[in-house]
């Protein structure tokens, strides 16, 4: 189990003296991606799985670069073309009617999605898959570069051109193969055979990318970069292991999934459980809670975006919590890290304090008398205190020290503990610490 040090040690990790308060108190380094030389490093009973794992990504990846030039050759297509923006994850409709799902319309939205499936199997993010279907050569993933790129920003791509084909931000993959599912159920066995088949490559897809410890990565083929991290930020690798939970069950819209991939959805399953209980933070012999995202091979905390700090994640920690509570029958290493969080989630909690504008200065956090509660963003791992991150790669321990755009553009506080502990209130009833 991962030993996290104390805040001093966190600190000197990162270059800097650490300051009891101060307006820079830290860093942020960029996160270590998944390579060959870092397997080469790990105890050689665990590399062989991991080149295997490092090679399939390496092919597959060419695999779809070759498909789409090949297709650009073909169709005589000079320049590529970009795809419809827009929020595909939200525009997908999921909550209609189960008879909706068989009418026309329903059925033309099915196409485009199963048009933009890359061909690995995955989908990428931020596409508006309502508007129409795939042509050649246009992109399977549209411009999601950062527009404040710098020199040596953690979030540069490796390729401008192709990034994020592929990935579970966002509910990019799991809200496509939702959909999916439910149109194939609407039509029936006869005439649902191409939305099948792409429900079916999707969940081969997600099985693929699914590392050898169980974890997720943020894009895969692997992209680099922290997207190469085991991924638990805004709940993508959540939302995984809660679609394969669906598909192993084979209930109502996954009733048509063949035996033997739900018994692979079960299987992985049981490996990104173990994954989680893994990386669960650990403080002087005591478990927390999670980051957003965790080394693939260390599985300690690491770094995202410039402004996304190793840390623990009230927001993240929550949903991995409520995934734990769901499981049918817990063993009791899980029934433990699910006491320890929540015992983590009420120590951390804020009261009398609200997160809102401010005159011209943006966002802040300022006193407001039975507000709350409130968690913050990102914990320093050793002090439990509040951390922010700026676009420079600073961390500070005051939020009102980040520049205005970040305070403005970031969720530094939310209440989405608040649920998961209510949950845990009726859970603990069934489950008592041991």
């Amino acid at each position: 189990m991962p030993l996290m040090k104390p805040a001093l040690c966190f600190a000197l990790a990162l270059g800097v003296a650490l300051p009891l308060s101060a307006a820079i108190i830290g860093t942020n380094s960029a996160a270590l991606p998944l390579t060959a030389n870092r397997v080469a490093a790990l105890p050689k009973n665990l590399q062989s799985a991991w080149r295997e794992y490092l090679a399939r990504s390496e092919q597959q990846l060419r695999a779809d670069q070759n498909f789409f030039r090949t297709e650009m050759k073909k169709h005589s297509v000079k320049e590529s073309l970009p795809p419809p923006p827009g929020s595909s994850q939200s525009r997908l409709p999921l909550n209609q009617p189960k008879a909706w799902y068989g009418q026309a319309e329903a059925l033309r939205i099915a196409d485009i999605v199963v048009s933009f499936q890359t061909p690995a199997g995955g989908w990428s993010k931020n596409l508006d898959m309502t508007q129409h279907a795939r042509a050649p050569g246009e992109q399977f993933a549209g411009g999601n570069a950062s527009i404040h790129l710098a020199r040596f920003d953690n979030d540069a791509p490796r390729e401008s051109s192709w990034s994020y084909v592929g990935t579970f931000d966002n509910s990019a993959t799991t809200t496509q193969l939702r959909y999916l599912a439910k149109v194939v159920v609407a039509i029936g066995p006869d005439r649902s055979d191409s939305y099948r088949a792409a429900f079916l490559r999707g969940i081969d897809y997600i099985l693929a990318a699914q590392f050898p410890n169980g974890g997720w990565p943020q894009v895969w083929p692997l992209q680099g970069g922290y997207h190469d991290a085991i991924t638990y930020n805004d709940d993508a690798m959540i939302k995984v292991l809660q679609l394969l939970n669906e598909v192993a069950a084979g209930h109502d819209e996954f009733s048509f999934v063949p035996e033997s991939t739900r018994e692979q959805a079960a299987a992985g399953i049981r490996r990104g459980i173990e994954c989680i209980l893994e990386t669960q933070i650990s403080v002087d012999g005591h478990h927390t809670v999670w980051c957003q995202q965790h080394d693939a091979l260390t599985l300690q905390p690491t770094s995202a975006r410039n402004y996304e700090m190793p840390s623990q994640s009230g927001a993240e920690s929550a949903g991995i919590m409520t995934l734990l509570m769901g499981l049918p029958n817990p063993n009791p290493k899980t029934i433990a890290a699910v006491h320890a969080s929540a015992v983590w989630l009420e120590k951390t909690k804020l009261h009398d304090v609200a997160f809102k504008p401010v005159g011209d200065e943006g966002r802040q956090l300022v006193p407001s008398p039975g507000s709350g509660p409130l968690w913050a963003r990102y914990y320093e791992i050793g002090t439990d205190r509040p951390i922010f991150g700026d676009r420079d790669k600073t961390i500070h321990d005051n939020l009102n020290e980040i520049s205005k755009e970040r305070r403005q553009g970031y969720s530094w506080f939310n209440n989405a503990p608040q649920k998961a502990l209510e949950r845990y209130d009726r859970w603990k009833e069934a489950h008592p610490r041991r």
